[in-house]
């Protein structure tokens, strides 16, 4: 079968989200799926695309919420509120609390799993519209098959680890998670503080097709490395990898997935950037591993690379990403306000025009 990937346009100044339609099948036969629904007046954005799109009653076979944060959630109550959404794929935090893996040993079980269900209303939302609809609720962990797409990450396990960290979760008993590998860092109001500050002190670099400035050991969120990790293969050899706001880490557990179950890596068509081309969220190894090493200079570009961010964002997309795709064969893309679609080997539909893709920048963010 054929994959159509488009990326909506969602988001606005630092407010970037993530909303991606796909279609899957063939030009008179196929079906449509939903990863992410962005911020909650995205809702209707996408709503309204289907319909002018696909029809008056499109019907979403999939619908996939990548991880819990608002950017990627909210937007999904419009959608399941006025489309017929046959199953959704999500992670429900409280669902998979484990009391030893807190702080506080006071807690019931039950008395965890409302002070975390609390602090994820729109979760709850969505669970509830989904019931009502009769909608197919599913986990979406590593190995469920979701269409034509395997989930390569995360593990049921990994996840059970990474609730605890997540910033809106009771404390974490950090020496039980140390002691079992599983330790990625709880945000913290002061961490913010002093990313924001890193942010502000950021200067310009030069950087060149040989000489990568970008490097290993970004740190991201826990629930972005909870992110679901998608793996797609259709015909003519269309290889698709989606990554929501994947980490370093998840990306490592997702690749270690794929060899292990013997998906080709480094042979994709098309990559989705993480997190709105983050610099926290990649490192040179992982993409070395993951989608191949750098090629010379001047060889003609083997994949498509997309990163959803808005056009006004001065943060995202970072350049020392963008450079390393580019660097390793990517052609990139970015939404940046118009929605940016991969036919795949669909016929185009009218009112789409080809993208220019970005360049390599000689000057890349430095941060003291």
């Amino acid at each position: 079968m054929h994959c159509e990937i488009e990326f909506l346009a969602v988001g606005e100044a630092s407010r970037a989200g993530d909303a991606i339609v796909l279609r899957y099948g063939y030009d008179h036969n196929y079906e449509l799926m939903l990863v992410d629904g962005g911020h909650a007046e995205t809702g209707d954005q996408i709503v309204e695309h289907l319909r002018q799109q696909f029809g008056p009653n499109p019907i979403l076979q999939h619908v996939v919420l990548t991880h819990s944060d608002a950017d990627h959630a909210s937007g999904l109550r419009t959608v399941l509120s006025e489309l017929t959404v046959r199953n959704l794929w999500l992670h429900i935090p409280w669902a998979h609390a484990d009391l030893d893996l807190f702080s506080d040993k006071r807690f019931t079980f039950e008395g965890l799993q409302k002070k975390i269900e609390a602090e994820y209303e729109i979760i709850s939302e969505i669970l509830e519209l989904a019931r009502t609809a009769g909608c197919n609720i599913q986990p979406a962990f590593q190995g469920a098959d979701i269409g034509p797409f395997k989930v390569l990450s995360p593990k049921e396990n990994t996840y059970r680890y990474l609730v605890p960290q997540f910033d809106r979760t009771p404390d974490p008993d950090q020496a039980v998670i140390e002691a079992a590998n599983m330790w990625i860092g709880k945000e913290s109001v002061y961490k913010k503080l002093i990313e924001m500050a890193k942010a502000a002190a950021k200067s310009w670099i030069k950087e060149s097709w040989t000489e990568e400035r970008l490097r290993d050991g970004g740190i991201t969120s826990a629930s972005n490395e909870s992110s679901v990790v998608l793996y797609g293969a259709f015909e003519n050899e269309l290889r698709v990898l989606l990554t929501g706001d994947a980490g370093v880490n998840a990306l490592w557990w997702a690749a270690n997935y794929a060899a292990q179950i013997g998906l080709p890596l480094q042979q994709f068509t098309f990559v989705q950037i993480p997190h709105h081309g983050s610099r926290r969220n990649v490192g040179p190894s992982v993409l070395d591993n993951l989608i191949g090493p750098a090629v010379p200079e001047g060889t003609a570009a083997h994949f498509q690379a997309y990163v959803s961010a808005p056009a006004d964002d001065d943060k995202h997309p970072r350049r020392i990403v963008l450079n390393a795709f580019k660097r390793r064969g990517g052609r990139i893309i970015a939404t940046q306000g118009v929605n940016k679609v991969h036919w795949g080997g669909f016929s185009p539909r009218p009112g789409y025009t080809a993208c220019a893709d970005l360049p390599f920048y000689t000057e890349v963010e430095e941060y003291t």
